[in-house]
């Protein structure tokens, strides 16, 4: 059996557990626990260790799917759950204030997994907020020397969270079958 790790992380409030929950083909596994800080201005339960959930591309492969939490507080998990990861998922939200800024906190606090391994990023809630752009997301990233694969997604939409997760399979595996 062929076992491998991705890791969906971003923001707060970003859908990363509901992306999870979308594609698992298991129950997913929450470490959810009652917001108490800033976090109570976006949602109600926030994740404080982890999100998992597995999906099974064939009879022999298998991919765990790990989520991050999505404050800077719980940075340690970042660190924990990367370890011998494929790929990143990175997923950030249109609506808040800076995504650009957050884009840009993300790649640098990954940094280390992303020196060996590859990420594609999801762009949600771009219904609500049109501003910036996927060309703007796109252009950040050309202007940093950056060719990352950039998508809208609506993370509760299980079509759009495998779109994610192909493109990131096959920025590995040029020739996968999925």
């Amino acid at each position: 059996m062929v076992e491998s790790k991705i890791i969906f992380t971003g923001p707060v409030g970003v859908g990363k557990t509901t992306a999870i929950s979308a594609i698992s083909d298991e129950p997913p596994i929450k470490t959810d626990a009652h917001a108490s800080d800033m976090t109570l201005a976006r949602k109600d339960h926030t994740t404080v260790a982890m999100d998992y959930g597995v999906i099974h591309l064939d009879e022999e492969t298998k991919v765990h799917l790990y989520g991050t939490p999505g404050q800077e507080r719980f940075d340690f998990m970042w660190e924990i759950l990367s370890t011998g990861a494929l790929g990143l998922v990175l997923m950030l939200d249109n609506t808040r204030p800076t995504p650009l800024k957050d884009l840009e906190f993300f790649l640098d606090a990954f940094k280390d997994l992303l020196a060996y391994a590859p990420v594609v990023i999801g762009v949600t809630k771009m219904d609500i907020q049109q501003s910036p752009t996927i060309a703007v997301y796109q252009h950040y990233l050309a202007d940093k020397k950056l060719n990352i694969p950039v998508f809208e997604v609506d993370g509760r939409e299980p079509n759009d969270v495998k779109h994610l997760v192909v493109a990131l399979l096959f920025s590995i595996d040029p020739g996968l079958e999925v």
